[in-house]
């Protein structure tokens, strides 16, 4: 860029960092975390871990937002200095230009995060993938969604943790479930939640035909104490079983492996992380929790849609994105229109823009 476009482009931003800035208002979470800080060192706080799991979780929070206005006010004031010293400096500019793309990304993102005001959009993500009916065709697309989110995840430096992993029977996987233990993850990933559609020369199939495969992603959040969700134990088929997927010397040795099904919604959850069946079926039940909070509110929304004479686009199972590698290269999501012909980087994890769009989407659409 030259001189005057930066300067342009600086004039745009501006105002945008100091209406991040100004929402996110730092000052006061400065305080409040001051009192938080004070909270954690009493006597006996850290004697119950689950009961203080609330309070760090919003300590967390309100020091990322903290963290995020001085980064915006020092992007904003950075940029105007190499300005400067480009009137004297004309080399000065290749500075300038990458700090103005760096605090536009900072903006962006910013601007993305206040669009997460859900009730539990600041919390942790449990994301759970199934292939559809296709035998070693989905099951193998379900893998490469799985290696998609996770490389999302790995992009993004948030930590992962797998919960449940069942290897297919010739190659992909029949199942698999982790946790994202970032703030505000859920409120990101719900966006991903649905039906996936692939179309590819399938290379399972001798013949070289085009096949089409299915496979769903559902996205709950990790409840904590304050949220109860009361499963009757009449409700739940308890099934264990021997670990399968990678997880130690223990795997097929022992009966660790917990699996529930809820009789009533046919919702079926399994954990095989931990050695301990007792830790597995705590897991689980809370992998459940979630998938029914969410369940709750997603019918909520359907009927709320139907009120208003509105087709949700919520719902499960709706097909939400296709990704088609043959005859041509695409990814394309339906809800949205947002689409890229770079379908590789997609499948790389860089999904940042589709879930821009929903969010954009669903945040016009609560203004109206």
């Amino acid at each position: 860029m030259d001189f005057e476009t930066l300067i342009r482009a600086k004039n745009e931003l501006e105002p945008r960092v100091r209406q991040l800035a100004a929402h996110l208002d730092p000052d006061r979470k400065a305080l409040e975390l001051e009192q938080i800080e004070e909270k954690t060192t009493a006597p006996g706080f850290w004697d119950d871990p689950e009961a203080a799991k609330p309070l760090l979780k919003k300590r967390g929070v309100l020091g990322g937002d903290i963290a995020l206005a001085k980064k915006l006010n020092a992007g904003i004031e950075d940029l105007e200095t190499a300005l400067e010293l480009s009137r004297e400096d004309p080399e000065m500019l290749d500075e300038a230009e990458s700090l103005e793309g760096s605090l536009r990304k900072s903006v962006e993102d910013a601007e993305l995060r206040m669009m997460l005001s859900g009730d539990l959009d600041s919390n942790n993500a449990i994301v759970a993938i199934a292939p559809g009916a296709g035998g070693t065709e989905s099951q193998d697309w379900a893998a490469m969604l799985l290696r998609m989110y996770l490389r999302f995840c790995e992009r993004k430096g948030w930590p992962t943790e797998m919960l449940d992993y069942q290897d297919g029977e010739e190659a992909g996987i029949k199942g698999a479930t982790f946790l994202v233990t970032m703030p505000f993850s859920y409120g990101y990933l719900r966006a991903e939640a649905g039906v996936h559609r692939l179309v590819r020369i399938s290379p399972f199939d001798s013949a070289k035909r085009r096949h089409t495969s299915f496979a769903a992603v559902y996205v709950s959040p990790e409840l904590d104490d304050t949220i109860n969700v009361d499963i009757p134990e009449k409700d739940l088929k308890i099934d264990v079983f021997r670990a399968s997927g990678a997880g130690g010397q223990h795997v097929n040795r022992t009966e660790s492996a917990v699996r529930f099904t809820h009789l009533p919604t046919g919702i079926v959850v399994s954990c095989q992380n931990e050695r301990s069946q007792i830790k597995n079926r705590a897991t689980a039940l809370k992998v459940l929790q979630g998938r029914l909070y969410e369940l709750e509110q997603r019918k909520f929304l359907d009927k709320v849609a139907a009120a208003s004479g509105e087709k949700s686009d919520v719902a499960w199972g709706s097909q939400i994105r296709s990704y088609v590698l043959q005859p041509y290269q695409m990814v394309k999501d339906h809800r949205t229109g947002e689409e890229t012909s770079q379908t590789q980087k997609v499948l790389d994890g860089d999904i940042d823009a589709f879930i821009r769009a929903q969010l954009l989407a669903k945040s016009l659409k609560n203004e109206s």
